[in-house]
């Protein structure tokens, strides 16, 4: 699995019908009444990165389509082609191509399509309305709110939600047990922490720990990921805590400077750990004050502080608060 390039293995393991797509119940059967009626409205998928939207669209090119399915279908990444002279010249002439086969139109994919210019969204309204009946658009976006009014009248919305836990275990485990990888569930969790149901992250993520080891467990995950494992952030919060301000630094400039993170990383990983019901065992009055001294913190390196240095105060000040007992 190491040696596979990851879009071949990605493209591997994609659904080719509707059916075979994980969670997105709702979703799937709406559009398997599309491919029954063969007639399809403009659509746009909207949703979180990793979550099964792109892969919706060609699941419902290949019902609809069958083996012409390619002959039928124009994908563009709108995120490198999003000028106005491709919807002027390349969509235009492609929407204007009679369609081969019994459906009526042709397919035209606008993958990110939330990262088109205003003029060029603006020029495809107009195209969507002149082309209608030759040709049909499904629009790709991670955020509805930068797709233009007129365009998202004009589509059937489809909102795609992050992939359920149980779904997403089911799907590593499946692709792990093809590979002929060995994956512990701490692997699992740890992958579900990190990707938080993007499963191409996911996928990547998994790729890149079966190339360190043929068992996979949490520490292959961290170790893929090069980021510090929970444990030591919540070691780090501990030894500040319990007033070792000396040891907790040390942990500290180990995750800048052997990690490589960035003053933000490690900020989210102390956010992570305070917040989490697995984390720290922590009064409410005391999770509270320390939440409150994060916020500070981290506005502080957005700002462009030295990270070193406000980090370090935030330990200083985790010192102060649990001086009165210890964690």
């Amino acid at each position: 699995m190491s040696g596979q390039n990851l879009e071949l293995w990605v493209e591997k393991y994609r659904p080719r019908r509707l059916d075979e797509i994980v969670d997105q119940r709702e979703i799937v059967e709406r559009l398997k009444e599309f491919v029954r009626d063969k007639n399809v409205p403009h659509l746009l998928f909207v949703g979180p990165p990793g979550t099964g939207k792109t892969t919706a669209a060609l699941c419902l090119a290949y019902e609809l389509y069958g083996g012409l399915w390619r002959d039928n279908t124009l994908e563009l990444n709108a995120s490198d082609e999003r000028g106005i002279d491709v919807i002027r010249s390349r969509i235009k002439e492609y929407a204007r191509t009679v369609p081969l086969g019994e459906v009526p139109f042709k397919l035209i994919i606008l993958d990110e399509a939330d990262n088109m210019t205003g003029d060029a969204q603006q020029a495809l309204r107009r195209t969507m309305e002149l082309f209608s009946r030759s040709t049909r658009f499904i629009l790709i976006a991670n955020y509805a709110s930068k797709i233009i009014e007129p365009i998202q009248s004009r589509c059937a919305i489809f909102r795609f939600q992050p992939i359920p836990k149980g779904d997403f275990a089911a799907r590593l485990r499946y692709i792990a047990e093809r590979e002929g990888v060995k994956v512990l569930d701490e692997a699992i969790e740890a992958i579900w922490e990190e990707s938080l149901g993007d499963m191409r992250k996911a996928i990547n993520t998994l790729q890149a720990a079966a190339a360190l080891n043929s068992v996979i467990d949490a520490d292959a995950v961290y170790r893929a990921l090069g980021k510090v494992t929970p444990a030591e952030v919540r070691e780090m919060i501990k030894l500040a805590l319990n007033g070792d301000f000396l040891s907790a630094r040390e942990k500290l400039r180990e995750a800048l400077y052997s990690y490589g993170l960035s003053g933000l990383d490690i900020i989210k990983l102390v956010y992570r750990e305070v917040t989490s019901p697995k984390g720290l065992e922590l009064d409410e009055r005391k999770r509270l004050e320390i939440l409150e001294l994060i916020g500070e913190i981290n506005y502080r390196l957005v700002e462009g502080a030295d990270d070193e240095i406000q980090l370090n105060a935030l330990l200083a000040k985790l010192a102060l608060v649990g001086g009165r007992g210890k964690v």
